[in-house]
């Protein structure tokens, strides 16, 4: 779960809330060359690689590989550790510039590009109007306009400026924080998918948290399978599938969803959802429950998942219009669940829904 406006659990464990994407291996059998599989735990959420090639490298080299990788994002991206650098970053009031990876850089400027493009609705120094309704402590307090003021005053993705010829940032409110837990997912995926590619393996799926990448096929020929799953939980508390796609574009794409149900604080009878919009500085006030954004880049489509849960299923169809987005969206209305596709989704020759 992540302090901005996503939650999401992985494919294995609902946790509290509400699994919402898995991998769903649905057909075929293995058939030499076998598919090679690498699970485990990071970031607080599990992982799940499945890889295959005629000429394998040794999993223990691509299991090393990630695990230096994985510790490598932690150390730089990691907002609960104090020695990682965004920690120190968040934790320094200095208007000064400091120096930053390219990653880093990377990262903020497609943050920048789409809370541009998204009305504002991402923002990943969203973080203290968490604090500010009670969110964090799960103590709800209603802010007064004052309140919000102040603190929205400090905030804001544009108040960090970038110099790409000497890769170093800068804040311009001495409070500012930053937080890329919304897209370290779709990053991750990204880290984790290049590994494999310089290992030769063209043939994936890597899951992670519960967001993926999938690229080529199976060893018998067969598409991929994965399905979105449903927002809210069973009767049983077990995952249930909302939706099974069969992956047809072999060059590669990446699915990332977020999504919330019923999260929210009820104080005398006005429910406040857990979901702020960064805009406002307020919760919002819609039936979307889901959005799940196909692309190329794990690290963009993950942010415009996160800024679609905060548009809203009436604005985010018209900005993924607009920037041609696939992305299918559920809708909970009194008690049922709607879905429904982005004009390039109906559009996509991606995937086969079943």
């Amino acid at each position: 779960m992540t302090r901005f406006i996503k939650y999401r659990f992985n494919h294995i464990s609902l946790g509290g809330i509400s699994a919402l994407l898995m991998a769903a291996l649905l057909t075929g059998c293995s058939e030499p060359p076998k598919i090679e599989s690498i699970e485990g735990y990071a970031q607080g959420t599990t992982y799940q690689i499945l890889f295959w090639a005629e000429d394998a490298t040794p999993v223990s080299e691509v299991q090393t590989e990630f695990d230096i990788t994985l510790a490598q994002i932690d150390k730089e991206l990691s907002t609960y550790r104090p020695d990682s650098y965004i920690s120190e970053f968040n934790a320094n009031p200095s208007l000064a510039w400091q120096p930053a990876s390219q990653d880093f850089i990377d990262l903020i400027k497609i943050s920048k590009d789409i809370h541009h493009r998204s009305a504002g609705c991402y923002d990943p120094t969203v973080g203290p109007l968490f604090d500010l309704w009670g969110f964090k402590k799960a103590t709800l307090h209603v802010p007064t306009n004052e309140e919000l003021a102040m603190v929205k005053a400090e905030l804001g993705i544009d108040k960090i400026e970038v110099d790409d010829k000497n890769k170093r940032i800068r804040k311009t409110r001495p409070f500012l924080q930053l937080d890329f837990s919304s897209m370290g997912e779709g990053y991750t995926i990204g880290k984790l998918s290049e590994i494999l590619e310089s290992k030769g393996f063209q043939n994936y799926m890597v899951q992670f948290g519960g967001d993926m990448k999938v690229k080529g096929h199976k060893p018998n020929g067969d598409e991929w399978r994965i399905a979105i799953q449903q927002p809210i939980p069973s009767k049983d508390g077990l995952p249930k599938i909302h939706k099974i796609m069969t992956v047809t574009n072999y060059q590669g794409i990446t699915l990332d969803t977020s999504g919330t149900y019923n999260r929210h604080f009820d104080d005398n009878g006005v429910e406040y959802s857990h979901i702020i919009n960064p805009s406002t500085g307020k919760p919002i006030k819609h039936d979307l429950v889901s959005a799940s954004v196909f692309g190329t880049d794990g690290r963009v489509s993950d942010a415009w998942a996160t800024a679609m849960l905060c548009l809203g299923f009436d604005e985010g169809a018209k900005i993924a219009k607009n920037e041609n987005l696939e992305v299918f969206f559920i809708e909970r209305k009194q008690e049922k669940l709607i879905d429904s596709s982005s004009t390039a989704m109906l559009k996509t020759n991606k995937v086969e829904f079943d």
